[in-house]
């Protein structure tokens, strides 16, 4: 497993964010990203995970509530990647992965465009 302080790891995710176009995160609403350890046991090899309402579903009901949560994954991460510039390339792809979904996209759409 290649070791990364969490520092380090939580730079290359706030890097990731900032690739991320404008036109798209001034629609980003309500939705917050943590770096996390290590995922649900049951799932150990999940690189990240949102957790929310699409804005795609939202609908006047849509007030008051928790923001949306973007959870990306240290431990996982390190573990999948071989090397430095793995993490970096496997982190903007998760980062886009899970901000995708707060958009609506779909894994199946998601695979379909290389995101998967």
């Amino acid at each position: 497993m290649l070791e990364m302080t969490r520092e380090t790891f939580e730079e290359l995710v706030s890097q990731a964010l900032d690739q991320i176009p404008q036109e798209l995160t001034r629609v980003m609403d309500n939705v917050a990203v943590f770096v996390e350890d290590e995922p649900d046991p049951s799932d150990p090899e999940l690189l990240g995970l949102y957790e929310g309402t699409p804005l795609t579903d939202r609908g006047e009901w849509y007030a008051g509530v928790l923001p949306d949560r973007i959870s990306i994954y240290m431990g996982p991460t390190l573990r999948y990647c071989g090397s430095p510039e793995e993490v970096v390339h496997e982190v903007s792809v998760t980062v886009v992965h899970e901000i995708a979904h707060h958009f609506g996209i779909d894994d199946e759409r998601l695979h379909e465009l290389g995101w998967g």
